[in-house]
């Protein structure tokens, strides 16, 4: 459907598209009402979890729309970053507990997971950067997204917390992202204590990228995606695809393996362009592909 100006579809699906200009506001629906606002603007596809009522609880369905979201945008060449946040004062409190009593059965449980799994797998393996954007709570699988994020921002307001224990069910699986981006003994005494750390405690072991002022996050958002989007978008994702791979590497292994992929980028095109331009003092001209030169 083309959209000269302001235009309202509606899928089968329940999905709710609004285009205006170049901006793209996409609500994704259930029975129970609005789950995710996505909204693409510049480049950038926003992802808004919009459950403010369950303090975004990662449901079923929330993680199944999560995924269809970043999966959709992570296909679409225009995207150039996803931007993660949730609606209200809470990121996310964690998965809904009321899908996890022994009434909704073992099969039930293990689709919840695999669900999860698939979801946090996807946020490494998209081609472009997703940013986490945190102003309240992030908790338990909430936590566990924003620590499967490749940058995150947060306001002096947010805390960050894996609170499981306290209720008899261990932040087994948030532990997995979250021991890999801080040092042992935070992600030990967020896990074994279950108490929040402040966003200042997380910009200084390493959850956090950047730690800005409530009414400046938006402006920091939009500064690190137009950095990214000045980049080739093939090179972004050539070097966050081996960035994932070596942190699981050993040195042996991880520098050999980054000088083949170094020599892999100097044939993509837009490496050409970038040196020539550098020699020819100019500005480059990239295609935003990973085509390579002729051999």
């Amino acid at each position: 459907m083309q959209c000269s100006s302001v235009s309202l579809c509606k899928s089968i699906s329940g999905s709710v598209r609004l285009v205006k200009g170049n901006v793209i506001d996409r609500r994704c629906l259930s029975s129970s009402g609005s789950l995710t606002i996505v909204r693409r603007e510049e480049g950038v596809e926003h992802i808004t979890l919009a459950n403010p009522k369950t303090r975004n609880a990662m449901s079923l369905d929330m993680m199944k729309k999560i995924t269809e979201d970043i999966s959709r945008a992570g296909e679409d060449k225009n995207v150039r970053t996803i931007v993660l946040r949730g609606e209200g004062k809470v990121f996310s409190a964690g998965h809904n507990l009321k899908e996890m009593t022994v009434e909704t059965g073992y099969d039930y449980h293990m689709e919840i997971f695999n669900t999860c799994e698939k979801m946090m797998q996807l946020v490494s393996q998209v081609p472009v950067p997703v940013v986490g954007v945190v102003t309240g709570l992030a908790a338990a699988a909430g936590c566990q997204l924003i620590c499967s994020c490749d940058l995150v921002v947060a306001a002096p307001t947010a805390r960050f917390s894996t609170p499981g224990a306290a209720v008899g069910l261990f932040c087994h699986t948030p532990g997995i992202p979250l021991a890999r981006r801080v040092p042992r003994a935070v992600s030990g005494y967020m896990l074994l204590t279950g108490e929040a750390i402040t966003a200042e405690e997380a910009y200084n072991a390493g959850l956090v990228s950047r730690l800005v002022q409530e009414d400046k996050v938006d402006e920091e958002v939009e500064r690190i995606c137009a950095a990214i989007a000045s980049k080739p978008r093939g090179v972004i994702t050539l070097g966050k695809r081996f960035y994932q791979q070596q942190l699981e590497l050993p040195m042996s292994l991880a520098y050999p393996a980054g000088g083949r992929v170094m020599a892999d980028n100097l044939w993509y095109k837009d490496a050409q362009e970038g040196i020539a331009a550098f020699k020819e003092k100019r500005k480059p001209v990239f295609s935003h592909t990973e085509d390579k030169v002729d051999a």
